[in-house]
């Protein structure tokens, strides 16, 4: 009787450990949706640098991927507008 407690409890700690690690991977692939490009420029930058090449380009891009990803959150959204970025991808 006690050892199956026992395998209960693991199998209970394990279960929650799992469900917060699925929390973490969603909020960093929530995350990396919003600011990825911004992400990538720097990253690729620090690469172009590293290999003694000129980044200053890859960091102008990231520049501006964090100012366009800023400007998307500061705008108002309902569902009076929530239709306005389809004509961009058509």
């Amino acid at each position: 009787m006690k050892m199956n407690t026992r395998k209960n409890v693991r199998g209970q700690g394990m279960s929650e450990y799992l469900i917060i690690v699925a929390l973490i991977a969603v909020a960093g692939i929530a995350v990396m949706g919003l600011f990825g490009g911004a992400a990538r420029n720097q990253v690729a930058g620090m690469a172009l640098e590293i290999s003694g090449q000129e980044g200053s380009g890859s960091t102008g891009d990231a520049q501006a991927d964090a100012t366009a990803a800023a400007a998307d959150a500061n705008t108002a959204k309902s569902l009076n507008n929530y239709t306005g970025g389809n004509a961009a991808i058509q």
